[in-house]
């Protein structure tokens, strides 16, 4: 989102009289980069929607909390981020119950996936993405998939530029390894 958006809404959010129609707004200009930032963490669209409008629940339940420190669309990756890891944390505590890997249930879930079009390389690169550590998964993807600047995934995710560097370099090997290893 612009900038000059971003601020414009964050105005628009301080006034009572105006704050319902800047949040349907903000809604409209953040759904979609926020879905897919979600969607590639959790995998499953149904789950994706549901991540993403707890999303925007924080959002509009924390508003007063929101001092414009950050931009707007930074404050609201970190909600979407940690609304994803609570949903993540979850499948992982009942796959533990019954027993499963979650990343056995996650690759399963790609594979049933009707919205999937990809070809068994497309596959084989998410099926490597998802052994990735969570925060390995999340760094790999707002830069591979999103083409995020370190700076701005620094300000979402609070690490340093180098601590992402470092996890961007040891994501990229280990899908390596694990997409060449079948190979040979």
């Amino acid at each position: 989102m612009d900038i000059n958006v971003e601020k414009e809404l964050s105005e628009q959010l301080r006034q009572p009289e105006t704050r319902r129609a800047a949040f349907n707004r903000l809604v409209k200009e953040m759904s979609q980069p926020l879905y897919w930032q979600i969607r590639k963490m959790v995998l499953s669209h149904d789950s994706a929607n549901d991540v993403l409008q707890n999303t925007f629940i924080k959002v509009w339940e924390h508003l007063d909390q929101f001092k414009g420190e950050a931009r707007l669309s930074t404050w609201m990756y970190r909600i979407a981020i940690n609304e994803t890891y609570a949903f993540l944390n979850k499948e992982r505590t009942e796959s533990l119950a019954d027993f499963t890997d979650l990343e056995d249930v996650m690759v399963q879930r790609l594979y049933s996936d009707p919205w999937f079009s990809g070809d068994d390389t497309a596959r084989k690169l998410q099926e490597a993405v998802l052994s990735l550590p969570e925060k390995q998964r999340l760094v790999f993807n707002m830069k591979y998939y999103d083409d995020m600047k370190y700076e701005e995934m620094s300000e979402i995710l609070g690490t340093s530029v180098g601590a992402l560097k470092a996890s961007y370099h040891h994501a990229v090997k280990k899908i390596e390894a694990y997409v060449t290893a079948d190979v040979f």
